[in-house]
């Protein structure tokens, strides 16, 4: 793991997952763990690895070694590939030691964070590696509830890059905005009285909306699922006017003519909606007495 990796990590989100963590596990766990309890001796010491069992981008690491610390706070936690790494089926990607019950009692919790975030980041790969470093790929807010933090810490691990984090901290007008605030130009200077540092992204689902939002003197067009001659259209008119995002219907076998326009950005809702969760497995063993 890059050392500005571990910063951002240490600085952004340290707090974030171990509370949710701790809520996972005691949702989990509830009242006791009775599977494990009946059948593993209470005194019995064990190690597990975590697996990878297909093509992954490991993500997530430090949430997974925080549910097996908070079963058993003298668990010793080895990441043997760093967060962002790509690896193959077969990579060992950590060990665990500690006491069995602990290992068996975290063990799914750990894996549902280690699998859903090392999903977003392989998909995220996946994109970035079909633009070809021609367009940027952006995340959204479809996020699943409270794990926004983490899953687009996933994103940028993957190597995507984060749109606003939430309706706070970017504008981004829509159809609906639009049409209750009577039209994109009254939008967009109601916009920048409010916050006029911050940027104003407004979505144009024609080019006449182009045309409209350029005029208002946008900073950002975002041209949702424009056919690909409308788009090629909309970037030549925003060129030197406006930076532009695609969205709206981006697939993997698009994302080639998606860039082959010239725009800057195109945001993916699936990168955080639909991942595919990894195959990791985690295999425990119960050390000789």
């Amino acid at each position: 793991m890059s050392t500005d990796r571990v910063h951002a990590w240490s600085v952004e989100l340290e707090g974030v997952h171990r509370d949710l963590v701790a809520r996972a596990l005691a949702e989990d766990v509830g009242a006791g763990d009775v599977t494990t309890e009946a059948t593993i001796p209470a005194n019995a010491r064990g190690h597990g690895v975590l697996l990878a069992k297909s093509p992954v981008v490991i993500v997530g690491m430090p949430v997974a070694a925080a549910a097996f610390a908070l079963m058993d706070p003298d668990v010793v936690f080895s990441a043997r590939v760093g967060e962002g790494v790509a690896c193959g089926p077969g990579t060992v990607i950590g060990d665990v030691r500690g006491r069995a019950r602990a290992l068996l009692t975290a063990e799914r919790v750990a894996l549902n964070f280690l699998q859903r975030l090392s999903g977003v980041a392989t998909l995220t790969r996946q994109f970035v590696e079909a633009s070809g470093g021609r367009i940027r790929i952006l995340d959204t807010r479809k996020t699943t509830p409270m794990l926004r933090a983490l899953e687009k810490y996933a994103v940028r691990m993957g190597g995507g890059t984060n749109h606003r984090f939430g309706l706070y901290d970017a504008f981004l007008i829509k159809d609906n905005h639009i049409r209750v605030a009577g039209g994109i130009a009254s939008a967009v200077r109601r916009a920048r009285q409010l916050r006029p540092d911050f940027k104003v992204e407004v979505e144009a689902q024609s080019l006449d909306q182009v045309d409209e939002a350029l005029a208002a003197g946008v900073d950002i067009l975002l041209v949702d699922n424009l056919p690909l001659d409308a788009a090629h259209e909309a970037v030549r008119r925003a060129r030197g006017r406006a930076q532009v995002e695609i969205s709206g219907g981006v697939t993997l076998d698009r994302i080639g003519a998606l860039a082959e326009t010239g725009a800057d950005f195109v945001s993916v809702g699936a990168l955080t909606h639909s991942a595919p969760a990894a195959d990791i497995s985690f295999e425990v063993e119960i050390d000789p007495s």
